[in-house]
């Protein structure tokens, strides 16, 4: 296990040491930390296969450290480590993005196996240069994440990026289909080599034909030059083919001779040329469908799909909506030169309590929208769009809303927002239903800064 480092993060210096004693026998390199604050500053500038990390500590505990942590370097490997161990800390931590818990006084055959078992997980990182936190914090960029559907695409795309099979990535749309493709190449031994994306709905048959293979000149009307293709732009690449399953079916025997056979031929030419490309694809469609359609050529679907990763839309992953959005807050502050420091508890359950049909995209835009809008150095609840604040028809998290203490005023306004929700927006009718004058309505919604 030479060459393997690992943090040990921990208040206590005796326990630091045994474990020290311990791991280093079994050829490990540990690194040391005493607070959860020293853990995050050596974890900004340094990268390791593994923290071990206590629970019980000073101003930032080890729960605390870990979601930074996590939020720094999405894919870390964490143990967590606590003389308080139960069965509901224990879960705790596993949904926090611990990958693992272990109870002090450690026993030390459980600590050699459980180390053994993480660092195992990131044996992919032996082929690059980088460690697997240098890896995760680089490539896995924006793609944010500590639930545990995400943590399994983690893996699954840290596995499969480093071989030559082509990767079929599904998932409805917003998902970060474009996210995971750009993870994989940059993982891949190619991604010193071009990296091309087409979008297969985009165009038109004969340009889609064009554009992929290539033309000589006077192929057709407008063809007024030799011009190559995106398969030989992307020789020794990559080629990320998105919205698949809407390529013309005509074009895709000639894709499927370019998986199968690694050549092409232009467009007007006869002369087949070689390529040496590794294609990945994406859909948010079921192309079983397609298929029984006759829409989708079985073969090519089977040639495509050597490996398939489906993405879990954003209601199948709430844990990350916090994180995600504190992600694009900051994005967006920045972006508008405004001064943000968060959100006030009632939209951050509004965020988390909505569905996101529109996923991660949706998300972004909703957060991109409150930071133009706010007026105050949070994100209120009146700074989201109707379609956040409502669910059904009432409020987000009305449940949790009203059984707070809330001040009359407060509950004033979820009552007027609701009605007009209730209403479709009129706001004459909504006037009638609360028993005040439209004007009154006007006045309140001016006071509450919303114009549902």
């Amino acid at each position: 296990m030479t060459g393997q480092t690992i943090l040990v993060v921990d208040d206590e210096y005796s326990h630091r040491m045994m474990i020290k004693a311990v791991l280093s026998a079994e050829g490990f390199t540990i690194e040391q930390a005493s607070s959860g604050e020293e853990a995050l500053e050596i974890i900004e500038s340094h990268s390791f296969d593994l923290v071990l990390m206590d629970v019980k500590m000073g101003r930032v505990d080890g729960f605390q450290a870990m979601q930074q942590m996590l939020h720094l370097k999405p894919g870390m490997q964490i143990i967590l480590m606590t003389a308080y161990g139960t069965i509901n800390s224990a879960v705790e931590a596993i949904k926090s993005g611990a990958k693992d818990y272990l109870t002090k006084p450690i026993d030390i055959e459980a600590l050699k196996t459980l180390v053994q078992k993480s660092v195992e997980k990131n044996k992919f990182n032996r082929d690059f240069s980088g460690s697997p936190t240098d890896v995760s914090h680089t490539v896995f960029k924006e793609i944010i994440g500590i639930s545990e559907p995400m943590q399994l695409i983690f893996d699954l795309v840290s596995r499969v990026a480093p071989t030559e099979a082509s990767v079929l990535i599904l998932g409805e749309s917003g998902t970060g289909k474009e996210l995971i493709a750009d993870a994989i190449h940059r993982l891949s031994p190619r991604r010193d080599h071009p990296y091309i994306t087409i979008n297969c709905a985009s165009l038109p048959e004969t340009l889609l034909e064009s554009e992929l293979f290539g033309h000589e000149k006077g192929a057709f009307t407008g063809a007024v030059k030799k011009r190559a293709g995106r398969f030989q732009s992307a020789n020794r690449g990559t080629i990320f083919l998105d919205e698949i399953a809407d390529m013309p079916f005509s074009l895709q025997a000639k894709l499927l001779r370019v998986l199968q056979e690694q050549e092409i031929q232009p467009l007007g030419s006869s002369k087949i040329s070689k390529v040496d490309i590794r294609v990945v694809a994406a859909t948010n469609k079921v192309l079983e469908d397609a298929i029984n359609d006759k829409r989708f050529r079985e073969d090519l679907f089977y040639r495509l799909n050597v490996v398939s990763i489906k993405l879990p839309p954003l209601r199948e992953r709430k844990s990350d909506i916090p994180l995600l959005a504190d992600f694009f807050l900051s994005k967006y502050a920045q972006k508008n030169s405004r001064h943000l420091t968060g959100y006030s508890s009632e939209a951050m359950d509004a965020l988390t309590g909505y569905h996101w049909p529109g996923n991660i995209r949706e998300l972004e835009n909703t957060v991109e929208r409150a930071v133009i809008l706010s007026r105050s150095e949070t994100i209120m609840f009146e700074d989201l769009p109707p379609s956040i604040i409502f669910i059904d028809g009432i409020p987000a998290k009305t449940e949790e809303v009203i059984t707070q203490e809330k001040s009359l005023k407060e509950m004033e306004k979820l009552m007027i927002l609701r009605t007009l929700k209730e209403t479709d927006g009129n706001r004459t009718h909504s006037a009638e239903i609360l028993g005040i004058s439209r004007r009154t309505l006007q006045l309140k919604l001016k006071e509450y800064g919303v114009n549902p």
